[in-house]
């Protein structure tokens, strides 16, 4: 007996043979990682999340969330630079540690321990290929005695030589003696432990700090080429080089980004060809000071050099990505792109507001500061067949937060002493619209917390805590409720003690449990400060 198929019997033949089509929540094959880490980028500095009042075009970082998602209340772990690194590489709040207050200095000492585990670590034990390209600002094992630390500053120079304007003091400050270039000789032609390829990463490529020495680039863990003279004084201040110290001959500051985009571009295509997958650590230079932006973006903005600047880290991004599109490996990279902390306001942040431009958005505060405007930032996933495009999402968030979430990612069981303030954003990129963590604790330069439980806030101290304070200093705390105040204008502490006491017990949970994911209980490296400082001193601290 013949049997002939109906129509509809074919059909369910045809779907039942053809491939399935893979989960969208669940790629074929881990994917490779790239996050771009902008410098003193502010939350209104990019166009879409500010459509209003921002002004400066940023249409590759717009593109980028068009085909992602864009997290409105991400957080960096501080409002300044150091601290915020340590915390988005190893998945802990940087105010564990010794940096509880200020930055890494210049020469400093690595901040991140040798057994920590970093986004880098993970990755390698997971096959990956790992690189960083730009800026580190996490210290190193500099090989200096401490008898050549001395000939690393220029001499100490008379107050009429250092009178603006000096042509003769200029020529004569770039000068070093027999003495010191010996040393930097000695210095700089040693292999540098303690850097990036000491803490996950297969390859390094940067100028450390763009506005400190050495000026020069460092590839791996030696210099590229040994400096001889001093920068001269004609490239510091000004939002330029901020710190004399040794320089290659006749180097320039101008070139740093483009050279960074390049090596990032040459990265991602030797990835493609080698077949194997990789994470891309791009903490950028820019637009931090130097304000080095190349003649192509000189006056682009009609803003001022700051937002040149903006314009030309845009595109630097943007080639970037279009790298990934031209290997062939975007469908299958997980792209985050976010900044360490907020717009500096010395770059002309007044002049801006006032030609309508507000770097900070609708957030009180800038870089440096407890207030929002510090550690609130752009955040931003793409990541092909996960996020769904043009997703936009309202849950608290942070940096330290990506550590776990590559460690769900690649299955990778993390232990009791690694991301301890690390909550996976999983259940976010796969279009959840759920708390993945309850609170938060951001500081200020100086350290001050800014603590989040849902959308309360909590600064146990007046001001902004940073370099300006500013505020109203007769009220010794501050409550805010973000929800209906994201602009932090009227300080609830006054009328809500219980609340205020609440958001207090909480920080110190926090301190003492070594962690806030669920896990044992880890220590903290150093004592860890109290707040408010005056409370605090009457108090028995505790570890």
């Amino acid at each position: 007996m013949k049997f002939t198929p109906t129509p509809s019997f074919a059909l369910l033949l045809a779907t039942l043979a053809a491939p399935r089509a893979a989960d969208a929540t669940k790629p074929a094959s881990p994917p490779n990682i790239l996050v771009i880490l902008a410098d003193d980028l502010g939350y209104g500095d990019v166009r879409c999340y500010n459509p209003e009042r921002g002004k400066i075009p940023t249409p590759h970082i717009d593109r980028l969330a068009a085909q992602g998602m864009r997290f409105m209340d991400g957080h960096s772990s501080s409002g300044v630079c150091s601290p915020s690194r340590y915390a988005l590489l190893t998945g802990r709040y940087h105010w564990r540690s010794r940096l509880q207050a200020g930055i890494v200095g210049v020469f400093g000492e690595p901040l991140i321990s040798p057994e920590r585990t970093t986004i880098g670590t993970l990755a390698r034990q997971q096959g990956y290929r790992t690189a960083c390209i730009g800026k580190w600002h996490l210290g190193w094992d500099w090989p200096v005695t401490s008898e050549q630390r001395p000939l690393l500053a220029p001499r100490r120079q008379s107050g009429d030589e250092t009178k603006r304007g000096d042509k003769k003091a200029a020529a004569r400050d770039a000068l070093a003696t027999d003495e010191q270039i010996a040393a930097w000789r000695d210095i700089f032609s040693k292999p540098i432990a303690g850097g990036p390829t000491a803490r996950g990463f297969d390859l390094y490529f940067g100028t450390d700090v763009p506005n400190w020495p050495p000026y020069c680039f460092i590839e791996n863990d030696r210099t590229q080429g040994i400096p001889t003279e001093f920068l001269p004084a004609t490239l510091l201040g000004n939002n330029q080089a901020s710190t004399q110290g040794p320089a290659l001959s006749g180097w320039t500051l101008e070139p740093i980004l483009p050279a960074l985009g390049d090596r990032a571009v040459r990265f991602i295509r030797e990835s493609a060809d080698q077949k194997q997958p990789f994470l891309l650590y791009m903490p950028l230079t820019s637009p931090h000071t130097p304000l080095a932006v190349n003649a192509e973006w000189k006056g682009k903005s009609g803003l001022n050099t700051y937002a040149d600047f903006v314009m030309e880290t845009d595109a630097v991004v943007g080639r970037v990505l279009d790298a990934l599109e031209a290997s062939g490996a975007a469908a299958s990279t997980l792209v985050v792109f976010t900044s360490d902390n907020g717009c500096a306001p010395y770059i002309g942040k007044a002049d801006l507001e006032a030609m309508g431009h507000y770097p900070s958005g609708p957030l009180r505060g800038a870089k440096a500061d407890a207030w929002e405007g510090g550690h609130r930032v752009p955040f931003i996933v793409r990541w092909p067949g996960v996020v769904k495009p043009g997703g936009v999402c309202g849950q608290l968030v942070s940096q330290a937060d990506l550590l776990r979430t590559f460690a769900e990612v690649w299955g990778a069981a993390l232990p009791d002493n690694a991301g301890e303030d690390s909550f996976s954003l999983l259940p976010l990129l796969r279009g959840e619209d759920r708390p993945v963590r309850e609170n938060a604790v951001s500081a200020s330069s100086r350290g001050t917390p800014a603590v989040r439980s849902g959308a309360w806030k909590f600064i146990p101290a007046p001001g902004s805590g940073g370099k300006g304070e500013g505020g109203d200093q007769s009220q010794p705390v501050q409550l805010y409720d973000l929800a209906d105040d994201i602009g932090e204008t009227k300080n609830l502490a006054a009328a809500m003690p219980e609340k205020v006491a609440e958001m207090q017990a909480l920080l110190e949970k926090l301190i003492i449990d070594g962690r806030s994911t669920v896990g044992a209980k880890q220590g903290n490296d150093v004592e860890v400060v109290r707040y408010p400082r005056a409370a605090a001193a009457k108090k028995g601290k505790q570890k």
